[in-house]
């Protein structure tokens, strides 16, 4: 008896010891890496602009909550401009050869489609060496660098949405999940 029991303790303390590392980490966590995160980063952006660009009713795009701020669309066609500056300059498309921002009083339809293809030329920038250095006006800056500021505006200028949409009673793509 005393045996087994020795015995069931040593199989025991066996497996705890096994269940305890099998659950330690082999060593320290993986550091991100800088590209993943930017990436990563872009690619919610570009979702929750996307959406929210949808959600909001087609006769609501001309809606601003004051008579001194932007319409819906005037922000919308903002985040178009200002993704076809950054991520043009950083495909080296030459200003002349960019896309134009639709009229801040067209229709839904043609809206999205100018943000739509202002992501297709930001997802082409997301997809290079993000170490790069890039002329940009007079400064040299990383790819890394630029884009991170694409990202930022983005997300300011979602946070912007979002309270036209709540204004609205309309519940941003963010407060979905």
């Amino acid at each position: 008896m005393r045996m087994a029991c020795t015995l069931a303790g040593v199989v025991l303390s066996g497996v705890v010891s096994g269940v305890a590392l099998a659950q330690a980490p082999m060593g320290p966590p993986p550091v991100p890496e800088p590209a993943g995160e930017v990436q990563r980063s872009y690619a919610a952006q570009k979702d929750n602009l996307l959406k929210t660009a949808e959600i909001m009713p087609a006769d609501l795009y001309q809606y601003k909550p004051t008579p001194e701020v932007r319409t819906f669309a005037r922000v919308v066609n903002h985040v178009t401009e200002a993704q076809v500056r950054a991520c043009g300059a950083v495909n080296g498309t030459p200003p002349a050869e960019r896309m134009k921002t639709p009229a801040d009083t067209a229709d839904k339809a043609t809206i999205v489609a100018g943000l739509k293809a202002s992501f297709a030329e930001c997802d082409k920038a997301y997809d290079a060496n993000f170490t790069e250095l890039l002329s940009v006006g007079p400064a040299k800056r990383t790819r890394a660098g630029v884009l991170w500021g694409n990202v930022s505006h983005d997300n300011e200028q979602y946070s912007a949405l979002s309270m036209y949409l709540r204004l609205k009673g309309l519940a941003p793509p963010t407060s979905e999940k």
